[in-house]
């Protein structure tokens, strides 16, 4: 099949400075309307990325997503909610974007294009062959994620991907690739758009369907969450009541007694 990339397809709207805010509005919540179904689509190819995860996981390894600008920006949100909502340690699943921390706001000229880099930034991880690495490019053809990759495969490394367009260098490369065409953009070429919306929804499925099988929530709860902030205690002390029949003082003094919504529950009557 030849490549073609259909993120940088003309849009399929004429003249958007000629339009009103409510078109504008209205076209863009159109075009996002077609990102779930083709999430969807890609369900078989996501479950079956969590499947090695869930499997390295279980045997002490770590998950890590390497990727340059809004799909690295999209790496290191969702890495970093991870140990606030499911309790587990900060270096388990991990965001690495090309240029360093300082990308995370501010583009760094070139740094996508370095094929070499990302293998440089796993090995500061100290990466081995329990782990997972997952590739994000919306285009699929980012030097620095493929040759990321590229080294993984070398080094017997579990590697997935996430990108918007069919059969791109980026799957090629990937043992277990996850392809999500969103189709051109509303502006052409803004893969931030479509093509990043359908990215978090693919990155909120993996790491939640992962924490879900590594026993982090209990019924529908986050019951190892992070009890942070003073909204988060709160919650969690309803959690408590919603487990074992507590008031809402007896609740919070578990809470606070014990430290987690599980240990609580778990000691309540030891």
């Amino acid at each position: 099949m030849t490549f073609t990339k259909i993120t940088e397809q003309s849009s399929k709207y004429e003249h958007l400075e000629k339009m009103s805010v409510h078109d504008l509005l209205t076209n863009i919540n159109q075009e996002d309307k077609t990102v779930p179904f083709a999430v969807e689509k890609a369900i078989p190819q996501i479950e079956a990325l969590v499947a090695q995860i869930v499997t390295k996981l279980k045997l002490g390894g770590r998950l890590f997503y390497i990727g340059a600008g809004t799909s690295g920006r999209l790496a290191i949100v969702d890495a970093s909610e991870c140990p606030p909502t499911f309790g587990v340690p900060f270096d388990l699943v991990n965001g690495i974007i090309a240029g360093g921390d300082k990308a995370i706001r501010q583009a760094v000229e070139n740094a996508e294009d370095d094929a070499k880099q990302a293998w440089i930034d796993l090995q500061a991880h100290n990466i081995t062959k329990n782990d997972v690495v997952i590739g994000i490019a919306a285009s699929g053809t980012t030097p620095y994620v493929i040759g990321g990759l590229e080294r993984c495969n070398e080094n017997n490394i579990i590697t997935g991907c996430i990108t918007c367009n069919a059969e791109s260098p980026l799957s090629q490369t990937a043992q277990f690739p996850i392809e999500v065409v969103v189709g051109p953009e509303f502006v052409t070429g803004s893969s931030r758009m479509k093509a990043g919306t359908a990215q978090k929804l693919v990155l909120n499925m993996i790491s939640t369907a992962t924490m879900i099988q590594l026993g982090k929530v209990k019924g529908n709860k986050m019951v190892d969450m992070q009890l942070s902030n003073s909204k988060l205690v709160d919650r969690g002390v309803k959690m408590i009541m919603g487990e074992i029949p507590v008031s809402y003082e007896q609740a919070a003094e578990l809470l606070h007694t014990y430290g987690s919504v599980r240990k609580a529950i778990e000691n309540y009557n030891i």
